[in-house]
């Protein structure tokens, strides 16, 4: 947003217990809309800062606009300076297991005794009941909530390819908190809130579920399911390359047919409707697959983007970073690699997908190194600068020396 538009959740304090993606999610959207949030790690710093493989990309994308100041919680003296930073806040942000923020005597039952105007953010794998003692993992919740079996084929459960239960967890945890904000504001009054993994895979799959409430018929995985649309697949053209298409409409039909000159199909009385050409899928999509082999992936791309037809090339995530629509639209912004053999360096990061008042939300802090902002919380906190100085000799509180 513009200099001259306050960002709407400016002057709220949000104090962070989280690691991994779906405390730091909540964390990351309340930071973008506005919100200070302070980042309290290890000493030694968030362990997932050193994660290999499909968690490397974890702490750089959802800890973006925070900051950071690495304590040790396990001494009297870094529970001290916690306990006088969660005193300042307005929002307390954890996604620990069940029973760890208790023992330290940072639970909300405790904490809203001297600040009852707190939100208290739980991100869990549960919510409270049965299950909610069990260790959950986004695999774990997928798996046991039905979107592993409808994203994989027959007899093979398939995780979706992205942590889609952390990150729309960690939405709804950052939804629930302005949610109480805005009661706050009529109440005078904090809460908790509580997100969940699980709970949110069953919203996820909810369309599945109610499928089956209206046809009485257990819905198919994805791959082998009774498509509501005659033409919405995956399509092999000249070159063996690939690309999704979808005709949706009797009137995307007509123009399919018109554009690539199809005029015995579009005559054929058994494909008139969106249900006969679904009917007719068995023959129809083979004879489709055939005719359209002769085109490349660009020349169909051409055809379709000019009469306004769904279309989508198969893109590998890294091939994003080049993506013209994302260029031209600032739908990627520049932040500074904090950790990992390629930390000082820049790259770009995604947004969150939406605008305010014309604008993108942009990076106004590159994802914090461990500690960065330590001297500052401890100074705000009014620790002097010698008493600071003895706090970092100790070893009770640490920065990362840039």
């Amino acid at each position: 947003m513009s200099e001259k538009n306050v960002l709407p959740y400016e002057g709220i304090r949000v104090i962070e217990f989280t690691h991994m993606v779906m405390g730091p999610t909540c964390g990351m959207i309340l930071a973008d809309l506005g919100a200070e949030v302070i980042k309290v790690e290890p000493i030694e710093g968030d362990k997932t800062r050193k994660l290999l493989g499909s968690g490397s990309g974890f702490f750089p994308m959802f800890n973006r606009n925070k900051k950071s100041i690495a304590v040790d919680m396990k001494t009297p003296q870094g529970l001290e300076i916690v306990k006088k930073l969660v005193a300042t806040a307005d929002v307390v942000s954890e996604n620990f297991k069940p029973g760890t923020m208790t023992k330290l005597g940072l639970d909300y039952e405790t904490l809203k005794l001297s600040n009852p105007g707190l939100i208290y953010a739980s991100h869990k794998g549960f919510l409270p009941g049965p299950y909610d003692h069990r260790t959950a993992l986004d695999e774990v919740v997928q798996m046991m909530g039905g979107l592993a079996y409808m994203t994989g084929p027959e007899d093979r459960p398939l995780r979706a390819g992205s942590s889609v239960n952390d990150i729309m967890g960690g939405t709804f945890g950052a939804i629930g908190v302005m949610a109480a904000l805005k009661q706050r504001e009529l109440t005078g009054k904090g809460q908790e809130v509580q997100s969940s993994l699980f709970e949110n895979n069953v919203f996820l799959v909810g369309q599945h579920m109610m499928q089956f409430a209206v046809t009485g018929l257990a819905p198919k995985p994805m791959p082998s399911r009774i498509s509501a649309w005659a033409i919405y697949d995956v399509f092999e053209v000249k070159g063996g390359e690939q690309i999704f298409l979808a005709v949706v409409s009797d009137t995307q039909w007509k123009i399919f047919c018109d554009a690539f000159e199809y005029i015995d199909l579009y005559d054929d009385v058994n494909l008139k409707t969106n249900n006969l050409r679904v009917e007719a899928r068995p023959s129809l999509i083979p004879e489709i697959k055939k005719r359209l082999s002769v085109y490349s992936a660009s020349e169909i791309s051409e055809i379709f983007e000019k009469n306004g037809l769904p279309f989508a090339p198969i893109t590998k995530p890294n091939e994003l970073f080049n993506d013209p629509h994302l260029i031209a639209t600032g739908g990627l912004a520049s932040i500074k690699i904090t950790d990992g053999p390629k930390a000082g360096e820049k790259t770009q990061t995604p947004l969150l997908p939406l605008m305010m008042d014309g604008e993108r939300l942009g990076v106004r802090l590159n994802p914090p190194t461990i500690g960065e902002h330590s001297d500052e919380v401890l100074t705000q906190l009014g620790y002097s600068e010698e008493e600071i100085i003895k706090l970092f000799s100790a070893g009770f509180v640490s920065k990362l020396d840039n």
